[in-house]
C-alpha cells in the first residue's frame, strides 16, 4: 500500500519504532538510523520484532559529517519519525526547520508522552503516567481495585504509535496534494484522551459517570472477568438483552428473577458475587466449551501462546517464526499477497548500501 514511500526513523523507544514498523508492514521503505556504536535498548532483543522489514544505518548525530549524511537521507524521504524530548532534534541541528530546508514536503513525525509544548513537556514519564493524567486509566479495573491496563496497549501503542501513524498518513496525503510538509505532534497524553470519546458518548447518554463500578461497562456482573477453578479466567460482556438472555440460558439462570433484572444497578454487586462462585466451580476450558460458537459474548482469557493454537488463528494473526512469536500486520488489504515475517536487520547492516545511494560512500 505504501510502496515508494520512504520513512526515516531515528532510533528511539517503544511507540516510535512501533509506528515505523506499522508503516513498514504497509510497504514503506523504512530506514532506521541507529546510534553508531550504541547499545541495544534495555529490555529489547538485538533483533527486535519492531525492526522487521526495515533497513538500518548507523550514524553519530553529534558528528558533523554524519549530520550531513542524515540530512542527505532526509532529502530523499517522505516522512521522518523521532521520539526525543522536545528540543533535542533542534539542538542536534536536525529539527523541523533544518529538515524542511532540504525537503519542504517532509512529514516530520514527533512522538512524545506529554507533547511538544505542555506543562510537563520536559518531564520524564511512561505509559501509565500519561494515561493516568489523561483520564484514560480511570475506568481500568473493577471497583476497589487499583486501575491497571495491559502494559503499553492503551498509552504507548493505542494513544501514541497509532495516532502517529494516522498523523503521518494524513501528512503524506497533504504533501501529495499541496506540495508542503507538516509537523505531526503526537502526544500519548492527547491520543489516550481522544480514545475516551466512545465512553464520552456513552456518558453523554447517561451510561457513564465519575463513580467507578456504577457504569454501563465497568460495574455490571455481565461485563467483567471471572476466575475459574484451575486459575484461568473467563470474560463476560453481554450488553445487549438478547445476548444476555443467551448467557443466562447457558448458565441455567434464565429463571432467576434477580438475574433477569439486567440493568438494576442495586443488584449488580450481589450478582457479581454469585457469578464469581459459579465460574470458580469449574475450570476455564469447561466454560470456554460451553460458550464456544454462541452469541452469549463470553470468552476465555488466552495467553499469546494459547492464541497461536486457537481456531481463531486460522487467520494467521499470530505467527511463530524462527522461535519468535509475533502478530501479523493489521489491518488487511485485498490484492495484497500473503504475509510472512521479514527479517530484522543487524545494526548498521545497510549503512554502506544507503550511503552509496546518497553518493556519500565511505571507506
Amino acid at each position: 500500500m505504501l510502496k515508494g514511500i520512504r520513512i526515516i526513523e531515528v532510533e528511539g523507544l517503544g511507540p516510535g519504532p512501533f509506528a515505523a514498523m506499522t508503516l513498514a508492514d504497509m510497504g514503506a521503505d523504512v530506514i532506521c538510523v541507529h546510534r553508531k556504536g550504541g547499545s541495544v535498548t534495555p529490555g529489547m532483543p538485538e533483533h527486535s520484532v519492531l525492526d522487521r522489514g526495515k533497513r538500518s544505518i548507523e550514524l553519530d548525530l553529534k558528528d558533523p559529517e554524519d549530520i550531513k549524511s542524515f540530512l542527505a537521507l532526509v532529502a530523499t524521504a517522505d516522512g521522518l519519525i523521532e521520539g526525543f524530548r522536545p528540543g533535542v532534534m533542534e539542538r542536534l541541528g536536525i529539527g523541523p526547520e533544518a529538515c524542511h530546508a532540504v525537503n519542504p514536503t517532509l512529514v516530520f513525525g514527533r512522538m512524545t508522552g506529554w507533547g511538544q509544548e505542555s506543562a510537563l513537556s520536559q518531564t520524564a514519564g511512561h505509559d501509565l503516567n500519561y494515561i493516568s493524567l489523561s483520564g484514560a486509566l480511570w475506568y481500568a479495573s473493577s471497583p476497589g481495585d487499583a486501575p491497571l491496563t495491559p502494559a503499553t496497549l492503551v498509552g504507548d501503542i493505542g494513544g501514541g504509535a497509532m495516532y502517529l501513524v494516522a498523523g503521518m498518513l494524513a501528512g503524506l496525503l497533504k504533501a501529495k496534494t499541496s506540495g508542503t510538509g507538516t509537523v505531526v505532534d503526537a502526544a500519548i497524553y492527547d491520543g489516550s484522551a481522544h480514545m475516551m470519546n466512545l465512553l464520552m458518548s456513552i456518558r453523554q447518554g447517561g451510561g457513564f459517570g465519575e463513580t467507578r463500578g456504577q457504569n454501563l461497562l465497568d460495574g455490571p456482573h455481565w461485563s467483567r472477568s471471572y476466575a475459574c477453578a484451575d486459575g484461568g479466567y473467563m470474560t463476560v460482556q453481554c450488553l445487549e438483552p438478547k445476548f444476555y438472555a443467551q448467557f443466562l440460558a447457558l448458565m441455567e439462570l434464565d429463571q432467576d428473577a434477580d438475574f433477569k433484572a439486567q440493568f438494576d444497578t442495586r443488584k449488580w454487586p450481589a450478582l457479581t458475587d454469585r457469578l464469581a462462585g459459579i465460574f470458580a466451580s469449574k475450570p476455564r476450558d469447561h466454560w470456554a466449551a460451553l460458550f464456544d460458537g454462541t452469541d452469549a459474548c463470553a470468552a476465555p482469557v488466552l495467553s499469546p501462546d494459547e492464541a497461536l493454537t486457537h481456531p481463531m488463528n486460522t487467520r494467521g494473526t499470530w505467527v511463530e517464526h524462527d522461535g519468535v512469536l509475533q502478530a501479523a500486520p493489521a489491518p488487511r488489504f485485498d490484492q495484497i499477497s500473503a504475509w510472512s515475517p521479514s527479517a530484522s536487520p543487524e545494526r548498521g547492516q545497510h549503512s554502506a548500501e544507503i550511503l552509496a545511494e546518497l553518493g556519500r560512500n565511505k571507506e
